[in-house]
């Protein structure tokens, strides 16, 4: 190899790696699904217990909608998905944290 350069091995080269992104479930309140209907979802889906699918079914009827999942986008998406066949409105966003 002929005529070409040695890298120098002294030079320091920056390296940007960002942590892993995280992404969220959304599940919004609708006017047409009865809450023991989003209770019975939660539980079915997520397995959430009584208690924890009862809290996220209030914070969505209240605050107008929950974070029922986060994780990789791909596994939220297949959330959001299977929120839709059950009938619920449901979005995937980044993970602000």
């Amino acid at each position: 190899m002929a005529g070409t350069a040695a890298p120098d091995l002294d030079e320091v080269t920056a390296i940007d790696v960002a942590p892993p992104t995280s992404w969220q479930t959304v599940v919004w309140n609708d006017p047409v699904n009865l809450m023991s209907y989003v209770v019975h979802v939660f539980r079915t889906y997520f397995g959430f217990d009584a208690a924890t699918a009862h809290r996220l079914m209030l914070a969505v009827h209240h605050d107008g909608h929950a974070v029922v999942a986060r994780g990789p986008r791909e596994v939220m998406e297949a959330h959001a998905h299977a929120m839709h066949d059950y009938g619920l409105w449901a979005t995937v966003r980044e993970d602000p944290r």
